[in-house]
């Protein structure tokens, strides 16, 4: 079957970013959540010293950064792992891109065959999840959302032929909270890994004393994070995978055949970011407050939503006045000037909605409240 790639999702917006230009101010972009704060000082001063430069890193991390992970990991959750079950990876889009292609290639090592040929993933995501099962030419099948758990939609086919389940706690787009202990013991119970995408683990508002990470034992799956989020370092490319020992030793090993490594500065603010929990907490009620101010500017507008249980998107239903995701995100460029992504990009179910990334400042989100009022 031949390999057609469609456009990629937010190339798509550029007549949105027309309509919605033609406002004073010009266009505010809520489309992408990618970071206007600024990360921690500790950080930015780590990036700047020279240590490292010249030689290259160890593409699994160094064991200052693996062993700086793991006491995160063990201070943020509660749980203990080794710094030998932890790898770095550039960012984490590329590992989850990359992921099935190289559990395929595992699979293979152990003389398994083609016979798991399938990614399962939450039906309403991060787009990445399917594409990486296709650039694997694996079968990309999508799970019903079902709140805590929607393991209950998987046809044994599907369950028999999986070679991971990807979970995504809180989730982009919806911000749904999703029971990790469950997905953990089903993929155990029917030998499929879980990978678990926990990048915005730090911003989560609707607790209710679910644990936060899938890494309470490490044996079949894996967690991956990011400091894009939590540190406002989407530019410095720094992430990490944790969990089962013999999948991470597997990856490791690939990886650096694959040329995969965080180069040694960065390796050095991330570092300092992991140990400085003060600017997280900060992020967090800088974050609430837009999500607030956004759900008033929409209630004023007569398009109803609310907060979401984590991370820092709105997942709003498009009015049935207005019509679907794509009429709602013009609607809303021309009447606030604002682009926001038209809910199909993440899967066809989400054609009623479109998410909001509260990644604006506190200027923009003035104008944005002068708009709705006018």
């Amino acid at each position: 079957m031949p390999f057609n790639l469609e456009p990629y999702p937010y190339d798509r917006l550029n007549g949105i970013r027309e309509i919605a230009s033609k406002h004073a101010g010009g266009a505010i972009d809520l489309s992408v959540g990618s970071p206007i704060d600024p990360p921690p000082e500790s950080a930015m001063r780590a990036l700047a010293m020279p240590e490292g430069v010249r030689s290259y890193p160890p593409s699994a991390g160094t064991l200052t950064y693996r062993e700086a992970c793991a006491s995160w990991i063990t201070r943020r959750f509660g749980v203990s792992i080794d710094a030998g079950d932890v790898g770095a990876c550039v960012g984490t889009k590329e590992f989850v891109a990359s992921l099935p292609g190289y559990l395929k290639l595992l699979q293979e090592s152990r003389g398994e065959g083609g016979k798991r040929d399938t990614v399962l993933f939450p039906e309403l995501s991060y787009p990445t999840y399917s594409m990486g099962a296709r650039l694997a030419g694996l079968r990309a099948v999508g799970v019903p959302a079902g709140g805590r758990a929607a393991l209950e939609y998987i046809a044994p086919e599907d369950r028999d032929r999986a070679l991971l389940l990807w979970a995504n706690s809180p989730s982009n787009p919806t911000g749904l909270l999703s029971e990790l202990p469950v997905y953990a013991d089903w993929g155990r119970e029917h030998g499929i890994l879980v990978v678990s995408d926990e990048c915005y683990a730090d911003y989560i508002w609707d607790d209710e004393g679910w644990p936060h990470t899938i890494l309470d034992g490490s044996d079949g799956v894996l967690a991956v994070h990011s400091l894009s989020k939590r540190s406002n370092f989407a530019g410095a490319r720094a992430g990490f995978y944790a969990g089962d020992p013999s999948v991470v030793a597997f990856l490791v090993e690939l990886r650096k055949h694959a040329g995969l490594m965080v180069p040694s500065p960065i390796q050095s603010a991330a570092i300092a970011a992991l140990a400085d929990d003060g600017h997280v907490q900060r992020q967090r009620e800088i974050y609430y407050s837009r999500l607030v101010r956004l759900v008033r500017i929409l209630g004023a507008l007569n398009v109803k939503t609310t907060l979401p249980q984590g991370s820092f998107y709105l997942w709003v239903r498009a009015p049935s006045h207005i019509g679907d995701c794509w009429d709602m995100t013009e609607w809303l460029a021309g009447r606030l000037g604002i682009v926001v992504s038209p809910g199909e990009f993440y899967g066809a179910s989400g054609k009623g909605y479109v998410r909001i990334a509260a990644v604006v400042s506190d200027e923009h989100l003035e104008i944005i409240e002068k708009r709705a009022s006018n």
